[in-house]
């Protein structure tokens, strides 16, 4: 007698007959070689199930769900700070589905321990049956055995049901958590200046005879913008750059590719249509947690309902970051430092009021962003990271450094904000903005606008794009690597602030900043045409 595998089955070989076996263990072929201890291990990750078609190459997102079982009031109360008010439940939630998974896995274990009763009986009773031409003649008690391991197979086939159906409902209220904030970030809503940049250009407004135009008028005045052409093509949110005004976009893209590159950034030219699963790993869902949409999604034709659904980007941070997914970078790569343009869309940018007047909050818009992976910060433990100075933290000052010089270069006066729980999207732990001086905006926030941001994620999109990092020095493990993401420069922003600052009334004019000459053909200033 032998059992062996046979077509998918477990079989009991008794000369030349056989006795099929394999729906005794109810759970399949592998979860029967498996035994008990492989199996809660396999249950656990085993493939989720989806609202949304996933093709096969999808990064599988791996969430440390154990920690949040074991700090459920920690997660909560982040939720809290960071106005997910709708997630605050869901860690202790995730220890009442736990719970009952656990007891699931206890009551299959029992199921399984007759199972295996049964298969030993079974074999036996197949060995002492066999006649001379190998043939297993029925008995009432193998008839009863077979009933019994029917009724088996039943009971685990529901268990196995409710146990997908439970993990599934775990890992998807793990994944709408949002990271942890870091001890650096503010609690609450009122973000913390931390520095400045740049002299003010009227410190004193009040008593200043100095003539101010927004940036709408300058652009008209000049023929650099036009909105009502844009209007009639794409709708409200779109505009045209025209003449001096396309020109300074790209030497504006070009000059902050070219201090990122200097400072060893790879230039990269992302696609800036992505899956909706990618852009949902990166932090962006289709809605924010104000319900607000967030990102164009692709109306799919009829017969392409079952693919995977398309987004357009709402930053090249996604398809940046997409570009590592299930993929292992090795520990010497790190930290891999990249800076793409793109066109990037957003869906939201109408909803602010005042803020939407000109080119402050636009649908589509040119921007160089900055992306990083880096060693984990526990990393060091392995005895490497500390001494090659390439950690988080290191990262994130480096890429503050490089929008301080761009927004230094372009005479541009800004402040540096340390920004609080509420303002951090889904994957931050920590963020900087710094805002830029708009004459135009003095009556709104005392003339002070967004123009670059920088965020560390720490393994929060690396957990959900399944990208790793091999470390060589710690005996190959494999973890996940902390990601970094910035703003070099947004073009439609920062154009209008320097329009506006570098405006001069007495000729009508605009002074282009000396960095930006050798892409405007050495031109001065951008003036009226006669």
């Amino acid at each position: 007698m032998k059992v062996v595998r046979q077509q998918g089955k477990v079989c009991v070989h008794v000369g030349t007959a056989s006795l099929d076996l394999s729906y005794i263990a109810g759970i399949g072929i592998d979860h029967w070689y498996l035994g008990q201890a492989g199996y809660e291990e396999h249950a656990m990750n085993s493939p989720r199930r989806r609202n949304y078609t996933r093709p096969s190459s999808a990064p599988k997102p791996v969430i440390d769900i154990k920690h949040i079982r074991q700090n459920p009031g920690l997660y909560s109360q982040n939720c809290v700070d960071r106005n997910y008010k709708a997630q605050s439940r869901a860690p202790w939630r995730i220890i009442e589905l736990f719970d009952q998974w656990h007891a699931l896995q206890r009551s299959a274990r029992s199921l399984r321990e007759r199972n295996n009763a049964l298969r030993r009986r079974l074999a036996n009773a197949a060995s002492r049956s066999g006649d001379a031409e190998g043939d297993i003649q029925p008995t009432m008690d193998k008839t009863a055995m077979l009933s019994e391991a029917k009724m088996l197979k039943t009971e685990l086939n529901i268990i196995e049901e409710r146990e997908t159906a439970l993990e599934d409902e775990m890992e998807k209220l793990a994944q709408d958590l949002p990271n942890l904030s870091s001890t650096y970030t503010p609690v609450g809503d009122v973000p913390q200046v931390v520095g400045y940049i740049n002299e003010h250009p009227e410190p004193h407004p009040d008593s200043s005879d100095r003539i101010w135009r927004s940036h709408v008028h300058i652009g008209s005045e000049l023929g650099l913008l036009d909105f009502a052409g844009a209007a009639s093509t794409s709708g409200w949110g779109w505009y045209y750059l025209l003449n001096e005004g396309a020109m300074l976009e790209q030497a504006l893209v070009q000059y902050a590719l070219s201090v990122a590159r200097e400072r060893g950034w790879m230039i990269v030219s992302p696609p800036s249509i992505v899956y909706s699963h990618i852009a949902a790993a990166c932090g962006f869902q289709p809605r924010d947690q104000n319900g607000e949409q967030q990102i164009y999604t692709l109306e799919q034709a009829e017969k392409d309902k079952a693919k995977p659904s398309l987004a357009l980007a709402g930053t090249a941070e996604i398809p940046l970051a997409g570009m590592k997914a299930n993929q292992i970078i090795e520990d010497v790569e790190l930290p891999l430092k990249t800076v793409g343009v793109s066109r990037c869309y957003r869906a939201e940018a109408g909803a602010r009021g005042v803020d939407t007047k000109g080119l402050y909050r636009v649908h589509e818009f040119t921007k160089v962003e900055m992306f990083a992976w880096t060693l984990p910060d526990h990393s060091d433990d392995g005895g490497f990271a500390t001494s090659s100075g390439h950690n988080s933290q290191n990262l994130f000052e480096e890429m503050l450094s490089i929008q301080t010089e761009i927004l230094q270069s372009l005479g541009l006066h800004c402040r540096i904000l340390e920004m609080p729980t509420t303002d951090l999207g889904a994957s931050a732990t920590r963020k900087r903005d710094i805002e830029a001086y708009f004459p135009s905006r003095y009556e709104k926030d005392e003339g002070w606008g967004e123009v670059t941001s920088t965020s560390a994620c720490t393994d929060y999109q690396s957990r959900r794009l399944h990208t790793r990092v091999r470390l060589e020095k710690a005996g190959r493990v494999l973890e996940f690597p902390y990601t970094l993401n910035g703003t070099a420069l947004a073009v439609p922003r920062v154009l209008a602030a320097v329009l506006e600052n570098h405006w001069n009334e007495d000729d009508l004019s605009v002074t282009v900043p000396q960095v930006l000459r050798p892409w405007m053909g050495g031109m001065e200033k951008i003036q009226r045409k006669r």
